[in-house]
């Protein structure tokens, strides 16, 4: 009998392991994933180098995660340059600070307490280094009125709107608001000393897109050394007394708002103007009128209404001029019925200040100024810190 060997059926081939690796996948490299966290959310200078480690690393390796590494390395490129643009300009604004304060020179003692500029309100007084008004960003030291001081606030608002309003429309809206300020702070203005001048400290187009909008209007004094509050306001004084000088530096303010241009080139600016300033004249001429009751202001307010009245008749012609020349002529005249005396002797009368003040004085006897030009009782300049 013959023995047959068995039959040997061939083994079936191996079960492929998944994803056709031999072994299972390969790992994930730790450096790919690190790179896009550190990136992200940490240090992106060290995201860029994790990256780049992990790109070798899996060229070498055959890793998993070329794909994450090349989205760290983009992340952590874009959030370096981020930091870089935040840290260059953190930068120039502490050495511009820190060149305010004198950091960068020799060291300037300042009297006062430091103080954040946001956080200055009505009626305090402060220091600024070297008494310089004029610097965009300076450091300011509160300090008592009654001690000597740079400044003494009279106004703190915010600005509303999202975008911003252009620097001539912020110049001009800023220095009003913060001359009625001034007004309703120090309302006897002829008992401000003459080194007293308007300042302001308005955000910037660069400092608005930071969120600033905060206006801080303030009495400099950094010219002279000087002690006190500045401060004579409506609780301060009599209702009397309040009456006139609201309608005094209305008129005040109205007549320093002429047009900027010469009267020829705006010659329609120039009547809306005098429109206006014959308005506040006749607001002024009602109160006086009104004032003539009491028997100690009667004689003084009777001979200032009349100049008043002389006054809105020249600038009633003003308006009805249609030729640059004519315009300025009647100016000349409306400012020349309106002379300092009686207004001193009616001031005097109302218990005011009778001490004419600089900027008006010279205005007294100057020559006529050629057209386009304020030839008469004006403001002093205002000078800002924007």
């Amino acid at each position: 009998m013959t023995h047959q060997p068995p039959h040997v059926w061939p083994a079936p081939p191996p079960t492929p392991p998944p994803y056709g690796y031999p072994y299972g996948p390969p790992a994930l490299n730790g450096f790919a994933l690190a790179s896009l966290l550190v990136g992200l959310l940490c240090f992106p200078p060290l995201g860029v180098v994790f990256a780049v480690v992990a790109l070798v690393q899996i060229a070498r390796k055959g890793e998993r995660g070329k794909a994450l590494a090349v989205c760290g390395l983009v992340l952590s490129l874009v959030m370096t340059a981020v930091m870089v643009f935040a840290v260059e300009r953190a930068a120039g604004t502490l050495f511009e600070r820190a060149r305010a304060m004198g950091a960068m020179e020799p060291y300037e003692d300042v009297e006062g307490e430091l103080a954040d500029i946001g956080e200055m309100r009505v009626g305090d007084c402060f220091n600024v280094p070297g008494g310089d008004l004029l610097d965009e960003d300076p450091f300011v030291y509160r300090i008592a009125c009654t001690q000597v001081h740079d400044a003494e606030v009279t106004s703190s608002t915010s600005l509303s709107g999202a975008r911003f309003p252009g620097e001539d429309e912020l110049k001009k809206s800023v220095t009003e608001s913060c001359w009625r300020a001034q007004d309703a702070y120090a309302m006897d203005t002829w008992a401000l000393p003459p080194y007293a001048e308007m300042f302001y400290f308005a955000p910037s187009r660069g400092t608005w897109g930071d969120g600033d909008r905060r206006v801080l209007c303030v009495i400099g004094t950094a010219e002279q050394e000087h002690r006190g509050s500045l401060r004579n306001d409506a609780a301060m004084l009599k209702p009397e007394q309040v009456t006139f000088l609201h309608a005094m530096n209305e008129t005040e303010l109205v007549l320093a708002r002429s047009p900027d241009a010469d009267v020829d080139d705006a010659l329609d600016e120039y009547r809306a103007w005098a429109r206006d300033v014959e308005q506040a004249l006749a607001d002024e001429s009602r109160m006086l009128d009104g004032a003539k009751a009491r028997p100690e202001l009667a004689g003084p307010a009777g001979v200032q209404r009349e100049r008043v009245e002389a006054a809105r008749k020249q600038w009633r012609k003003a308006v009805g001029e249609t030729t640059g020349d004519g315009f300025a002529d009647a100016w000349d005249r409306a400012l020349a019925e309106l002379p300092v005396e009686p207004e001193k002797t009616l001031r005097g009368a109302y218990g005011l200040s009778t001490t004419v003040p600089e900027w008006l004085e010279e205005s007294e006897g100057d020559a006529p100024d050629p057209p386009g030009t304020s030839p008469g009782p004006s403001r002093r300049p205002s000078v800002e810190a924007a």
